[in-house]
This record gives C-alpha cells, structure tokens and sequence, in this order.
C-alpha cells in the first residue's frame, strides 16, 4: 500500500504538469492574434515614425536623407510648437478635471430612482454615439460669428450690451473655451457610465455601516465611496488623459488651429506641419513627441490604481 502512494503522487503530479503546459500554449495561442494585431497597428506604424523623424522626408518624394535629432531641435525652437504644447496640457487637464467632476455628479444622480431615467440616460449617452463630424458641425453653428446661440442668448439677457458680441472662433481664449466645452460634452458619457459602473459596485452594507457610525454626505463621500472607487476613477482618468492628448479631431473641425496657430494642440499640429505642410519628417517628430509625456502619465496613474487597489 506504500508503495502504491508514491506512484498515485507521482501519476497526479505529471497530469497537473501536463495541463499547466497545456494552459501555457492556449493562452499562448489565445494571445498571439492580438499581439499581431497591435504589432501591425501600432507597432509598425511608431516605428515608421521614428524613423522619419530622423530625416528630411517631404511628401511626394521619396529622396530623403538622415539629419539626426535636427527636426526635434527645430521643434522646441519653435514658437508656435511651445504654444500647442502648452496648449495639449491646459485642454487635456481641464477637461478632464470637469469630465470626472461633471460625471460623478451625473453618475450620483443616475443612482438615484425618479421617472424619466432610462430617457435620461439615453440624453446622457448622445454625445458618445453621435460622430464626431456631424457633432462638431452643430456646435460650428452654435459658435458662429453671426448666429452664434450662445451670443443671442446673452444679448436677450442682457450680458452684452450694444455693439458688444463674442467672436469664439476668432479669439485665442474663447476658441480654446470653445474647444474644451466641446470636448467635455464629448468625453461626459463615457465618464458617467465608468463611475456610474464603479458606484454600483459598492456594497450597500458599506453605506449602512456608514449611517450607522453617524457618518455624514462629506464624510461619506471622501471616506468610504472616494477611496474605494480611487481604482475605477484612475482608469478612466488614463483613458480621459490618453484620448485626449492624442484627439485632434475637434481642434481640426472647430478652427483649424487658428487664428494664427493659436489654438493648436500637439495631434493637430503635427497633421498641419507632416501632412498639410508636407514636411513628413517634421510632421513626425512632434507626433513622437507625445510618446515620453503619454507614457510617464501612464506610469503614474497606474501607480496610483495599484496603491489604491492595495489599501
């Protein structure tokens, strides 16, 4: 009978290391189209643009030669490209400091039972399922010179007084007001359904024993929904963060980077000078430019969710 259990053991031991090698290549074989695909997708095109960052290519000719880090050092001398940076920063951190404000709001009140809530969540969802495009050319109208909305509704009001109105396209800091109120309408939804996901994930044991404790709205809300819904809020943070440095879609429809290259973010940017522009290796040197600042935000948030996941 001794003898026998070892041999049992034995047995038992080279079928769990056979299907762990079995799991091995299924996850293996489960992996390797997706990893071809980001590879063919992403990869290859980055790569691509590396490469031409390094040199002189200009569209429509296929001479070009290496200049090095000669297209980067004429980028951060320029002035218009230190304008679209910081102009990439101020439209990435604002909107997206509304859109997670704004969305919680929104997701609170999605919690609650009333009449009219799957209409109102149909409404809220609109901006996320309409194309960008057609979107973009209805709030054209609204920011229109002459029949600007917003400007007539002022006037009726009694904001603007004669001879007064708002040129939100031909103005740096009302088309960048312009852009970012646009872009917030676009990213709530998707913002809204995130933590929307995340409070409904938390027990109502949790609020009860709050109650219970005598814990009040605030106290609530910055020592129990706050710190266990910090993960959820990261990730769509990440992706608030990633989305919109890299859009160009709204900048491009809305003012085209004007008036004067004043409201350029990076994306747009690098389109006018590697596509409009024709200059491909300049073009690609501001593209690649966003890599470093999306990879540390990256790094950063997901350090935060970690921790978070942690406590």
């Amino acid at each position: 009978m001794g003898a026998v259990e070892p041999a049992v053991l034995r047995s038992a031991g080279e079928s769990l290391a056979i299907l762990s090698r079995g799991d091995r290549r299924l996850g293996v074989l489960l992996l390797t189209p997706a990893l071809v695909y980001i590879a063919l997708l992403v990869g290859l095109p980055f790569c691509l643009a590396v490469f031409l960052s390094l040199t002189n290519s200009s569209a429509g000719s296929l001479d070009f030669s290496f200049v090095g880090l000669e297209n980067f050092r004429s980028v951060v001398r320029s002035p218009v490209f230190l304008r679209a940076l910081r102009n990439t920063f101020v439209f990435t951190f604002v909107s997206q400091l509304a859109v997670i404000v704004c969305g919680n709001v929104l997701a609170r009140a999605l919690m609650k039972q009333f009449r009219g809530k799957g209409l109102a969540r149909f409404v809220i969802l609109m901006p996320w399922a309409a194309p960008v495009s057609l979107a973009t050319l209805g709030w054209l109208w609204i920011f229109d010179s002459t029949f600007s909305v917003i400007n007539w509704m002022l006037r009726v009001v009694g904001w603007l007084g004669p001879g007064q109105w708002y040129y939100w396209l031909g103005d740096t800091t009302l088309g960048m007001t312009a852009i970012i109120t646009i872009h917030i309408w676009r990213m709530l939804p998707f913002s809204t359904v995130i933590l929307l996901a995340g409070l409904s994930s938390i027990p109502s044991e949790v609020h009860e024993a709050a109650d219970i404790d005598g814990a009040g709205p605030l106290a609530k809300a910055f020592r129990v929904t706050l710190p266990m819904m910090l993960p959820i809020l990261t990730v769509a943070l990440l992706f608030g963060v990633v989305f919109t440095f890299t859009d160009m879609s709204v900048v491009y429809l809305l003012t085209r980077g004007g008036p004067y290259n004043s409201t350029h973010v990076l994306a747009s940017l690098a389109f006018q000078e590697g596509v409009l522009g024709a200059d491909v290796g300049r073009g690609a040197a501001i593209s690649v430019f966003l890599l470093p600042l999306l990879v540390v935000m990256a790094v950063l948030t997901l350090r935060v969710s970690r921790r978070a996941e942690v406590l």
